[in-house]
C-alpha cells in the first residue's frame, strides 16, 4: 500500500542515517518543477550547527547574584530599612544669630536629638574644613544648637555666617564632675542642662508591587514530527535536531529574561489605572541611590575620586560594583591611558 500522490522526493526519518530514501535524486531528467539533475554542478554545503552570533544572548543569573529573592502571595510587599546607629545631620546652617549657634534643619521628619554636652564633629563638605565643639544649648522644637567650639575659634569665623550645608556628627559626651542627670525642661524645646534627649531607633519604610507576566509558545502536532538536519544547542542545555524542541526552549529562556529585565527596567505606571506598575532596580537607585552624571574621561580621576568618596560614606566599599555601559568603560580606560601615556616615567596601572 502506498500513499499517492508523493510530494517532494525527501521522506523524513526517525533516525539521522544514510537510507537510499533521503538523497537527492538527479535522475528526474529535468521534468518541470524537478531542479535536481546533473546539470547542477554546484551543491551548497550545509553546515550542520548554528552560528551563535549573538553569544550567551540571556541574563539568567543576574539578579540570582546581586539581589535577594524572596517568596510573596499579596499585592504589595512593604519592608522597613535600619538607619544609622550614631547621630549625624546634613545641611546644618551658620543660624546667623550668633557667632557660635547651629540650626539643624527639623521638619519633614528630622528631629533634633542632640543633646546638652555632647561633643560634636563639624565638616564642610565643599572646603574640608572641621572643628570639633561641645554643646552648650539645644532646642528640639526649633532645632536650633549653642556650641562651643574646642579651639577657642567661633564657629561662624571658622564656616563662614551663611553657611547651610555643614555636616555635624557626635561622638560622644563631655560631664563636669558631679553633675547628675535631672531637671526640668525649661521652655518650648529647650533643654534643662542636666537633661539628655532618649533617642529612639529609625526605620525608613518602603513598598513595592509585584507585576503578572504571561508568555505563551504553541506548536502543532504535524510540526512536532518535522525534523531538520541543523544540530540546535539552546544555553539551557537543550540539544538535537527537532526544531519545535528549539523554539520551546527559546520561548523558556526569552520568559526567564522577561522575568529578569521587568525586575531592572520597571516603573511605577503614572497613567494606567489598575496596573501600579513596580519600581525595578534602576528606577530605585534613581529615586533613592548614588547617581553620576556626565563622567569624561578628561576630568575622569577627579570624577572617579568623587565616587570613590561618596561611596566611602556608604561603609563597606570592598562591596560596591561598578555596572558601566561600553561608552562610561571605554572612558574609563581613556582615562588611565591620559594618566599613563607609556613614557618613562609614567604611571602604570595593572
Amino acid at each position: 500500500m502506498s500513499l499517492t500522490p508523493q510530494f517532494g522526493s525527501l521522506i523524513p526519518s526517525s533516525q539521522q542515517e544514510i537510507l537510499n530514501s533521503n538523497y537527492l535524486q538527479f535522475n528526474g531528467g529535468g521534468a518541470a518543477g524537478d531542479t535536481n539533475t546533473f546539470a547542477q554542478q554546484y551543491l551548497p554545503e550545509i553546515y550542520e550547527q548554528e552560528v551563535e552570533r549573538y553569544g550567551n544572548r540571556t541574563l539568567s543569573g543576574f539578579l540570582r547574584m546581586v539581589g535577594a529573592e524572596m517568596p510573596m502571595t499579596s499585592d504589595q510587599v512593604i519592608w522597613s530599612e535600619q538607619n544609622r546607629l550614631h547621630i549625624s545631620y546634613v545641611n546644618v546652617a551658620t543660624a546667623g544669630v550668633g557667632a557660635n549657634t547651629l540650626a539643624i534643619p527639623v521638619g519633614a521628619g528630622v528631629v533634633n536629638v542632640i543633646s546638652i554636652n555632647d561633643t560634636i564633629v563639624i565638616l564642610d563638605p565643599a572646603t574640608g574644613v572641621e572643628a570639633k565643639a561641645i554643646v552648650t544649648a539645644s532646642n528640639t522644637t526649633t532645632g536650633l544648637l549653642g556650641v562651643t567650639a574646642l579651639d577657642t575659634t567661633d564657629v561662624a569665623t571658622t564656616f563662614g555666617v551663611a553657611n547651610a550645608t555643614l555636616k555635624i556628627f557626635v561622638y560622644g559626651s563631655s560631664y563636669a564632675k558631679g553633675t547628675n542627670l535631672g531637671g526640668v525642661v525649661a521652655g518650648a524645646g529647650a533643654q534643662n542642662a542636666n537633661t539628655r534627649v532618649s533617642v529612639e531607633p529609625q526605620l525608613t519604610q518602603y513598598s513595592n508591587s509585584p507585576i503578572i507576566l504571561r508568555s505563551q509558545y504553541v506548536v502543532s502536532g504535524s510540526d512536532m514530527a518535522q525534523i531538520g538536519w541543523v544540530e540546535v544547542a539552546t544555553e539551557d542545555g537543550t540539544s538535537g535536531y527537532l526544531w519545535y524542541l528549539k523554539a520551546e526552549s527559546e520561548t523558556r529562556l526569552r520568559f526567564e529574561d522577561y522575568l529578569e529585565m521587568s525586575m531592572i527596567e520597571s516603573e511605577y505606571s503614572q497613567i494606567a489605572a489598575g496596573l501600579p506598575g513596580s519600581e525595578g532596580l534602576f528606577a530605585a537607585i534613581q529615586s533613592r541611590g548614588n547617581v553620576e552624571v556626565g563622567f569624561t574621561a578628561a576630568a575622569g580621576l577627579d570624577e572617579f575620586d568623587a565616587i570613590l568618596k561618596n561611596l566611602d560614606t556608604q561603609g563597606a566599599i570592598e562591596e560596591n560594583m561598578l555596572f558601566l555601559q561600553r561608552q562610561t568603560s571605554l572612558d574609563f580606560d581613556d582615562m588611565l591611558a591620559s594618566i599613563s601615556g607609556g613614557f618613562a616615567g609614567g604611571t602604570d596601572f595593572g
